[in-house]
């Protein structure tokens, strides 16, 4: 007869998310296994543009991008955009994004996401120094950055819809933004963030972090969970070199949790954004906080040794190689703000979980809470790994969550 390992809780993904997870379980003696057949903290989890963006609120589905998502999923140079060849595929998920793109629906889901957010900077400084990485968390701010004057006029609605949600945020003029940033060219001005914080290094931060997860004792089974079973001893995890019996098991395997779920008894609308980063090798940054030049869709990041340039949005799934059409826009775009900058030194593409009205999938499933899920955070999944570290814990210590997260139910899709 074949036996299987055993273990308490097993989580499932070992990103910054399912890390954090794990980090917290074992704090309160749960022992624990991560199954992930990559490294801890690979993926998404460090080709990030690293900001703890306590700010991003507001859901990728707005009216603003609904009146306008023709236009923007189907030109290949806008920065929410689609592979023509996975249209057949996304469809369902596009009418649900839709439709969560209208008024009331978008409201909604801000808000949701607000809820999480407002914990979002006090729970990574909290992680920081747990895993001896507090000089890695800069508390600088982050910058919107508007080239044009009528976007800089036009953001003064942006910044009352978002301090209606708690977020802390000013417009800055020419002169104040080049003050701050004296690298950047003239811009009309900025939305100044100054609650945010930034890691300095992604790469350094989850090496750290996967290292105090190995400390606390968490087992790492380098392996994919192909299939699960649900019997009355347990959640058994199948897959190749993979035999663990789990009592509790925790889905937090980012992209890859769709098929998990439906395993478990949830058809859940998770798709995939692609997302991009190139980054260019100096010793000196040339900004000193993170800049989103807002017309352009990307982030200038000054990491320990390297600018990075990351964002856009591309969906389209698992499967496809990277565009190079996208990389050459961030490259395009980056020499637009820095026209001395030649090749970049490396180039990554990686994968986040993406829900069409933004809000991740945090709870029991629907067949019981012995399954949880933990995913399907976009692209705020490294700010809010710590806020979800802490609900989940929660409710499998029998401890009612800070928040409701009935928003955030894998029922609400039903």
């Amino acid at each position: 007869m074949n036996t299987h390992r055993t273990t308490e809780i097993a989580v499932i993904g070992a990103g910054v998310v399912g890390m954090t997870i794990a980090l917290r379980l074992a704090a309160e003696g749960k022992q624990v296994v991560l199954v992930d057949p990559a490294d801890m903290g690979a993926g998404a989890s460090y080709g990030n543009a690293g900001t703890i963006a306590d700010y991003a609120v507001l859901p990728v589905g707005t009216p603003d991008v609904l009146k306008n998502l023709p236009a923007l999923l189907f030109n290949r140079n806008s920065p929410l955009a689609i592979r023509k060849a996975a249209l057949p595929t996304l469809a369902p998920w596009l009418m649900r994004f839709a439709r969560q793109s209208l008024p009331a629906a978008a409201h909604r889901n801000a808000q949701a996401i607000a809820a999480l957010m407002a914990r979002a900077t006090d729970g990574w400084q909290e992680l920081a120094a747990q895993v001896d990485a507090t000089t890695l968390l800069q508390a600088r701010g982050c910058l919107y950055a508007y080239e044009r004057p009528a976007d800089y006029k036009a953001a003064a609605a942006d910044v009352a819809y978002r301090r209606d949600l708690g977020v802390s945020m000013e417009l800055i003029d020419a002169a104040t933004l080049a003050e701050m940033e004296p690298n950047l060219p003239p811009m009309a001005g900025a939305a100044f963030f100054p609650k945010a914080v930034f890691l300095a290094d992604p790469v350094a931060m989850m090496a750290r972090l996967s290292a105090a997860v190995l400390a606390a004792g968490v087992g790492h089974q380098r392996a994919s969970v192909e299939r699960l079973e649900r019997r009355l001893d347990g959640i058994f995890l199948h897959g190749q070199n993979l035999r663990l019996r789990a009592h509790r098991v925790v889905i937090a395997a980012g992209a890859h949790s769709r098929a998990l779920a439906v395993q478990m008894g949830d058809k859940l609308p998770l798709d995939t954004e692609r997302g991009y980063h190139v980054e260019w090798d100096m010793a000196r940054p040339r900004l000193s906080r993170p800049v989103c030049p807002t017309a352009r869709g990307f982030y200038l990041c000054p990491m320990t040794g390297r600018l990075r340039v990351a964002g856009t949005v591309e969906l389209g799934g698992l499967t496809a190689p990277p565009s190079k059409h996208r990389i050459a826009k961030l490259v395009q775009g980056a020499r637009a703000i820095f026209p001395d900058l030649g090749a970049p030194d490396r180039e990554w593409m990686g994968f986040r979980p993406s829900m069409p009205d933004s809000l991740p999938v945090i709870g029991p499933s629907r067949l019981g809470a012995d399954v949880l899920y933990a995913f399907g955070h976009g692209h705020i999944g490294v700010t809010l790994a710590p806020i979800t570290a802490r609900i989940v814990t929660d409710i499998l210590a029998g401890r009612a969550p800070e928040i409701d997260i009935t928003a955030y139910s894998a029922r609400r899709f039903s």
